[in-house]
């Protein structure tokens, strides 16, 4: 329903901003990340959301982030069986969105944990789910036909990062170019999300 919202930084609470645009107080459940970023920025200064509405039965909840890529990660959390809005914004508060990116594709189980109430269970799940939406478009991409963009060898710290970049939503084929502009054999793999990520442009 929102793509974003963009206006005065009103307040800021324990796991909320709230934004005036145009009149309406729009009041945004976020990350201890996005908080952080919220009280760098002076009360009544501009500030810019990223925004999702959930809906329940019950309620309407809207949520908001710093940046696009905390968003697409808690979209795709969403979209894993028994993780909801809570669980989202817990994982979102402990790691950005490249260390978040990179537990997935190294299954590392210890760095989701980190999050308070994510259990083993849940974080094997996590990674077991997006790691199966990553490897269905990977599929389907090698089906359309031979115009599509190289794909990095299976294993190797390209193909690695693109995968990460992946599992924060975007396309192979835009993962691929972002990775191919900042790869180094010097740079650690996080490095190379990191760069990856701050040249993609949404």
């Amino acid at each position: 329903m929102y793509a974003y919202i963009k206006g005065k930084l009103e307040a800021r609470g324990g796991d909320y901003i709230v934004i005036d645009a145009g009149g309406v107080g729009y009041l945004i459940y976020t990350s201890q990340t996005t908080l952080a970023e919220a009280a760098r920025r002076e009360l009544g200064g501009e500030f810019k959301a990223y925004t999702h509405l959930h809906v329940r039965e019950d309620a309407m909840d809207l949520y908001g982030f710093a940046t696009y890529e905390e968003l697409s990660v808690f979209r795709l959390l969403l979209t894993v069986t028994g993780v909801g809005p809570k669980v989202a914004l817990s994982l979102l508060s402990v790691m950005s969105p490249s260390k978040f990116s990179l537990a997935v594709i190294t299954d590392d189980v210890r760095t989701l944990t980190k999050a308070p109430g994510v259990g083993n269970k849940m974080a094997q799940r996590i990674i077991l789910e997006l790691k199966d939406k990553i490897k269905k478009e990977q599929l389907d991409l090698r089906a359309t036909g031979p115009d599509l963009p190289q794909v990095p060898q299976e294993g190797s710290r390209l193909s690695e990062a693109v995968s990460a970049l992946m599992v924060l939503g975007y396309s192979q084929a835009e993962a691929n170019r972002a990775v191919a502009s900042v790869y180094s054999d010097e740079l650690e793999l996080e490095e190379i999300i990191r760069r990856a990520l701050k040249g993609l442009v949404r």
